[in-house]
Parts: structure tokens; C-alpha cells; sequence
């Protein structure tokens, strides 16, 4: 029993990583953010490896994954709401009466916040059909929803959709306060000189590190290694903005430097010290459809 539990394990792990990308991409449209997006990813991600041993043999388990993170999805929404005192539970199940069809390239193109303008059932519906392709069948298995519900939802959500993409954009930039931007502008300035030993004196001695989709370290002398690691590989290079209107650092190619960005850090300063830093290197599938801004 225990060898057939590790084999059921170990093939769970390997269609993780194959749907994270997937996972992801429904996650970050649900949230409306990538970097929510993620976190509810890994909590879902949790909640398969734990529930994984009472569930026996699966017949579809990447419907099983997307349900779970379908449920995180809703959770975390339902927590925001409650702390941002805004919305009830109720408005998660709201869906109004709207009529007619948007294209797919509309719906594919659409960003994170205008997915977030729809009511949930219409946006979790929209995105595994339109974005991510999956079966009517299978989106009535995943949201637990009857046929003629998804498909209500799903039309309503397309043109409601159409109606948002026909809207004036005009988004400001965020803006930073003048300490922030300064510690975030020398960051960049020294990790493109390749000054990593600036860098690590910057660290608090209880620091953490996430490298996303990779590994966690915690404590000064474990993650001064990171910058070892940058030292020994190409110069990416970095540029201070924001992601999803959060302070970061947006990362290009150096063997394409005029390309578009691959991925992101993200930093976390307490009394002038990283506290904490979260890096999508090895997430790169993190960085589709999120909100930039560059502060160059």
C-alpha cells in the first residue's frame, strides 16, 4: 500500500507541474492579479497534496486540480471581502441578465481587472471555457454548476466582456513615495552593476526568500547564496515599476534586451533592511497578463 501511495504521489507531482502554467492563468484571472493569483495556487496546491491519500484512484484528475483551485479561488474572495468590508458572499453568486457573444481573442486578450468586473460565476465560467478551453461538461464539474447554468453564465460573462472592452482605458501609473522609490531605484542600480555584495549587506538576518516554483530559504548566510547564484549566471537585467500596481522589479532578457519582460521580484524592506524577497524566476509563466509599469 504504501509503494501504490507513493506512486499516486509522484504522479501528482508531475501533472502539477506540467498544469501549474494553467493553474496559474485561472487562478491570476479569478484574484484579478498575478501575484494573488500564485498564492492561491500554492494553497490549492496544498489542499491536493493533503486530501491526495483519501482520495483513491481519479478519473479526471485535472478536473480534481482546477475544482480545488476553482474552491481556493472562491475562498480567498470571500476572505478579501470580508476584510475589505465591501462585498457579501452573496455577490459571488450574482449573475445579470446580459445577451450575446464576445470573440475568443477579446475574451484571451481581456486583463486581469476587467475579469475582475465580472460577477464570479460568469469569470470562472469565461475563463476555463474561452481562456483555458475546457469542455461545457467539464466547467459544470469543476464550479459544480448544472448545464444550463454554465452556459448562462458563459454567455453573459462573453458579453459583458465585450461591453468592458469598449470602454476608455485610462489607468494611472502608481506613483511611490520618495523613500520607497529610492531604496527600490538603488536595488536595481546595484544588482545591474553586479554589486551583490551591496546587495547582501541590505539583508535583515532573519530575511526570507522565496524562489517561486523552486525553493524557500530563510536567515542572512542561507540567502545570501541567491546573489551567488545571479553572480554566476547571465546579467539579467533589472528595471524598478510595479506589477499589478505592487512595487517591483521587472526582469528582461539579456540575450534580448529589447524584448518583452520574463518575469519579476518582489521585495519587502522593514526598518531599511530586506525583510523579504520573492522571485518568479522560475515562475515565468507568472508574469502573462499582469498590469506593468516601469519607473524608467
Amino acid at each position: 500500500m504504501g509503494a501504490v501511495r507513493q506512486t499516486a504521489r509522484q504522479a501528482l507531482e508531475r501533472l502539477a507541474v506540467e498544469m501549474r502554467p494553467q493553474l496559474h492563468r485561472y487562478c491570476a484571472r479569478m484574484t484579478g492579479s498575478v501575484i494573488d493569483g500564485e498564492d492561491v495556487l500554492q494553497e490549492a496546491l496544498l489542499k491536493a497534496f493533503e486530501a491526495a491519500p483519501r482520495t483513491g484512484t481519479l478519473d479526471n484528475p485535472e478536473g480534481w486540480l482546477f475544482r480545488i483551485a476553482h474552491n481556493a479561488a472562491l475562498d480567498f474572495l470571500r476572505r478579501r471581502a470580508r476584510y475589505n468590508a465591501v462585498h457579501s458572499d452573496e455577490d459571488l453568486d450574482m449573475i445579470p441578465a446580459l445577451t450575446s457573444v464576445a470573440t475568443e481573442r477579446e475574451i484571451v486578450a481581456a486583463s486581469l481587472g476587467t475579469f475582475m468586473r465580472l460577477p464570479v460565476a460568469q469569470r470562472g465560467a469565461v475563463i476555463l471555457r474561452d481562456v483555458l478551453g475546457y469542455s461545457v461538461d467539464e466547467v459544470c464539474a469543476i464550479m459544480g454548476s448544472s448545464v444550463p447554468a454554465t452556459k448562462g453564465a458563459l454567455q453573459r460573462g462573453r458579453t459583458r466582456l465585450r461591453e468592458l472592452a469598449a470602454e476608455t482605458d485610462d489607468v494611472r501609473p502608481p506613483e511611490l513615495e520618495a523613500a520607497e522609490r529610492a531604496r527600490l531605484m538603488h536595488y536595481v542600480e546595484r544588482f545591474n552593476a553586479r554589486d551583490f555584495d551591496s546587495l547582501r549587506d541590505m539583508l535583515a538576518d532573519d530575511v526570507c526568500l522565496e524562489m517561486v516554483n523552486r525553493t524557500r530559504r530563510t536567515g542572512r548566510r542561507d540567502v545570501s547564496e541567491y546573489f551567488h547564484r545571479y553572480e554566476q549566471t547571465s546579467p539579467w537585467r533589472f528595471v524598478p515599476g510595479f506589477v499589478d500596481r505592487r512595487p517591483a522589479i521587472i526582469a528582461f532578457d539579456p540575450q534580448d534586451p529589447s524584448g518583452p519582460p520574463r518575469y519579476f521580484v518582489l521585495l519587502d524592506w522593514d526598518n531599511g533592511s530586506i525583510v523579504n524577497i520573492r522571485d518568479f524566476l522560475f515562475a515565468h509563466y507568472a508574469i502573462e497578463g499582469a498590469e506593468l509599469f516601469t519607473l524608467e
